[in-house]
């Protein structure tokens, strides 16, 4: 049942797993406690993620605690074509994923993982939960709820609830801190670059790099802009967000007036449209733009392509568009999710964390079965603990512990100057 590009490429992808698996500690110890302790035995979680070798290691989590598993990608470009094979030879496991999914076979995929009738879901984007809302509305009673992880995702949930739309108990594992500020802020600091330079080769240092959006991604990704050399502006809609930027060291303007500034461009805002030809019509030549937010939609592409002379691929997910008055401009990895159209993604030990809260998020679910209410819903703090407290276990660091002296003076009001 599973549909993968190549099947020979499995050997490769075990391999793959294998080095994830060595450096996602913490997760592996989660997995063997569910080995042991099957929270999900009976159930079917369906999956939209990523589909890569971190996700494989999460995969084999849920499914050695019990689950039949069923995954496809949650964005054409980011499957890493042998691990979907690797997964698709494992037990209780079911794949529907390629690189370079048309948007047919990217819904068809979709499809086919609702089709299993999950229990539980897990999403980075929320299309998975919005298709059963939508198109298969009869499946909402059987399923326990469901978890997403980024912030794109969150924000659908959101407008969901303000609409009376969502229907099942959704966990926003985005809003553990074991999440947004790691994965955000390193992991997507990180692998953003690593995509940019896979695709361009570009020089970083002395570079103007507009960084559009200053939450957590885009906190994560003007660090490493400027830890690279880079003169970094920011532009913002939030006026905390841009306070942020400006006391970090960062210039602070509109994108009006970034435009013809900028050598290299990012945007991290899950909004719609933040790169328009009124902006590229402002562009230096040459100038290089990429989005590491989760969809494609931040970098107005069909305007630019309707305006270009030509557009050609020049280098790995590089195109090079042709302007009319003989400029030209470079869009890595399609406009996509930079990181993993043009890379592999966020480096494993990142995911260990990110992942770990997606699995105790499931085995919450359950526990909490009957008792949770159709809304977004927030870890307990206990929970971030505690996966901050393996992460920690498996860096080898220890931390203090209180004395009973300070239990006591913490818990008291009365003690004072």
């Amino acid at each position: 049942m599973s549909y993968v590009k190549d099947p020979s490429l499995a050997a490769q992808g075990k391999l793959n797993l294998e080095i994830a698996e060595k450096r996602m500690g913490a997760l592996m110890q989660l997995r063997a406690r569910f080995t042991k302790e099957q929270p999900f035995k009976g159930l079917t979680i369906g999956m939209a993620l990523h589909v890569t070798k971190e996700t494989g290691v999460l995969v084999r989590a849920l499914r050695d605690g019990g689950a039949k598993v069923a995954i496809t990608g949650c964005n054409p470009l980011s499957t890493q074509d042998d691990v979907a094979a690797a997964l698709a030879e494992e037990k209780d496991v079911l794949v529907w994923a390629y690189k370079g999914e048309s948007t047919e076979d990217y819904y068809k995929f979709l499809s086919a993982v609702i089709a299993t009738e999950p229990d539980i879901t897990i999403d980075d984007g929320c299309d998975l939960v919005t298709e059963i809302h939508t198109k298969h509305p009869h499946l909402l009673s059987k399923i326990i709820g469901g978890c997403e992880e980024t912030t794109t995702g969150i924000i659908r949930l959101h407008s969901m609830v303000r609409d009376g739309a969502l229907k099942i108990p959704m966990v926003a594992v985005n809003d553990n801190k074991t999440k947004h500020l790691f994965d955000n802020y390193y992991g997507t600091g990180q692998s953003t670059f690593d995509g940019i330079l896979r695709s361009t080769n570009l020089l970083i240092a002395g570079k103007t790099v507009v960084v559009l959006g200053y939450g957590s991604c885009g906190k994560g990704v003007a660090m490493r802009a400027k830890g690279m050399g880079a003169n970094v502006i920011v532009t913002e809609i939030d006026p905390f967000c841009a306070l942020q930027a400006a006391m970090d060291g960062h210039r602070v303007m509109p994108m009006a007036e970034a435009a013809p500034l900028g050598d290299l461009f990012v945007t991290v805002t899950g909004n719609i449209h933040v790169v328009r030809m009124e902006h590229v019509d402002h562009m230096k030549d040459g100038a290089v733009i990429s989005n590491s937010g989760h969809f494609d939609c931040e970098i107005d592409l069909k305007s630019l392509e309707k305006s270009a002379r030509r557009k050609r691929r020049v280098r790995h997910y590089l195109d090079e568009y042709l302007l009319k008055d003989g400029r030209v401009v470079y869009v890595a990895g399609e406009g996509r999710l930079v990181n993993l159209a043009s890379a592999e993604g966020h480096p494993s030990e990142v995911m260990s964390m990110s992942f770990l809260g997606q699995a105790l998020a499931c085995e919450y679910l359950v526990k909490h079965r009957g008792n949770l209410k159709p809304e977004v819903i927030t870890l307990p703090a206990e929970i971030d603990q505690q996966i901050s407290a393996m992460q920690l276990h498996v860096m080898g660091l220890q931390i203090d512990t209180l004395t009973p002296e300070q239990v006591q003076y913490l818990a008291s009001w009365k003690e004072g100057t």
